[in-house]
């Protein structure tokens, strides 16, 4: 029970779907996961299905995973509902593996959905509002925003059309780091750039424009140094992974020359730290944790999917995964080393800021991504040679970081 492997993997594209309601959406990455596998419907043993906002966008605030199921004909079988803000998929992945490793079935489904679009642009970026503790709105806000402070904000680089607060969020997290390590606006965006070139090789991403950084600096602001392209959209879509054990693979007459094992998935919570602190770090503390697990160190992953719901947060991830020395996180992006080609190739799927952010589906849409690059079927976006891929997916806002983070790796 202890090789735990991913046996196929599907995903929906990522974008705006008016149209296609979540049974939808979760019907098709099924069914792609599924015929990836080599499996049918009746040989799901049970279903951890991830989801966030459909209580906020649509009243079901219950019972999400079993009408889900019940609708693509998926019956009997346990169904976990699993929330964890923008971690969702990532721990419905972990709690999967764990239900497997633990004898309980030999194959389960995995599946992450979102629907977030909405013509109702104050219900739409309302979903994001109970990220963070509500009954401590104002505290939380000017304790995240005070983290900015000490850099200039140059006239007419704040949006005044309506965002996400978490975008102020970042873009005091950037200052910060600006201020501690020296990093620049024109590091985030060659981050920004280099995902986005990366996602014209990507057909399930939302944005597939490529940008110069030049082009990124001169687009719309959001928040300094955000402008536009560093930011994650709004998204639609669905993942999902068929997880089984050596007796799962066997039924389903899959060979290990195909199959990804899970050789580490780590849920860590934050704590109490100041800002500057990024030894405690909750992705360094759940990376450490991650590596001891899988018996490999971040100098040996080839390839990484992380959070970039902005292209500060892909900077700071690398540095707290030890893929990059701290306060290089944009500099590597300079230099091309987290391109595809370079040394340690980041977000190859083009990230969330390209491939979308549907948050109850994105760890799941970083799995699919791994799984692809390291059975060497991704394409005009291949890493070559890639044999360990690690992903990193945070979720909410406690104190001064994510509420959680979810460190999984990946290898064959």
């Amino acid at each position: 029970m202890t090789d735990i492997f991913i046996a196929g993997v599907g995903m929906t594209a990522f974008g705006k779907q008016l149209d296609r309601s979540l049974k939808h959406l979760g019907a098709e990455a099924t069914g792609l996961a599924l015929a990836d596998a080599g499996a049918a419907q009746r040989d799901i043993e049970a279903v951890f299905f991830g989801n966030c906002v459909q209580g906020h966008m649509e009243g079901q605030d219950m019972i999400r995973g079993e009408i889900v199921a019940r609708a693509m004909g998926i019956e009997r079988v346990p169904v976990i509902n699993v929330e964890n803000a923008c971690a969702t998929a990532s721990t419905a992945l972990h709690l999967a593996a764990a239900y497997v490793r633990s004898g309980a079935a030999d194959i389960v489904l995995a599946l992450g959905a979102e629907k977030m679009f909405s013509t109702d642009r104050a219900r739409m970026f309302g979903a994001f509002d109970g990220a963070w503790d509500v009954h401590e709105t104002e505290a939380n806000r000017d304790i995240l925003l005070a983290m900015g402070e000490g850099v200039a904000v140059p006239e007419g680089t704040m949006s005044t059309q309506p965002y996400s607060i978490f975008m102020d969020v970042y873009a005091a997290m950037s200052r910060a780091h600006m201020r501690t390590y020296g990093s620049t606006q024109a590091q985030l965006a060659a981050v920004a750039a280099k995902n986005h070139v990366h996602s014209t090789g990507n057909t399930l991403a939302q944005y597939r424009v490529p940008f110069t950084v030049e082009e990124v600096l001169k687009a719309a602001p959001i928040a300094y140094p955000l402008t536009l392209p560093m930011c994650s959209p709004i998204s639609d879509g669905a993942a999902a992974a068929v997880i089984c054990n050596a007796t799962g693979l066997k039924r389903l007459g899959g060979g290990r020359d195909r199959a990804v094992r899970i050789l580490a998935s780590v849920l860590q919570t934050g704590s109490e730290r100041q800002p500057t602190d990024y030894d405690r770090h909750v992705s360094r503390l759940g990376a450490a944790r991650a590596y001891e697990l899988a018996g490999v160190g971040p100098s040996e992953m080839d390839v990484a999917e992380v959070h970039d719901a902005t292209a500060t947060g892909e900077v700071i991830e690398v540095e707290a995964l030890g893929l990059v020395r701290p306060g290089e996180g944009g500099l590597a992006a300079e230099r091309g080393e987290t391109a595809i080609g370079g040394r340690i190739p980041v977000n190859p799927s083009g990230g969330l800021e390209c491939r979308g952010h549907p948050i109850g589906a994105t760890g799941l849409a970083q799995v699919h991504e791994l799984t692809l690059q390291l059975r060497g079927e991704a394409g005009g976006r291949q890493v070559a040679g890639a044999r360990l891929g690690i992903a990193q997916n945070g979720g909410g806002i406690v104190g001064v970081e994510e509420a959680v983070t979810a460190v999984t790796i990946l290898g064959r």
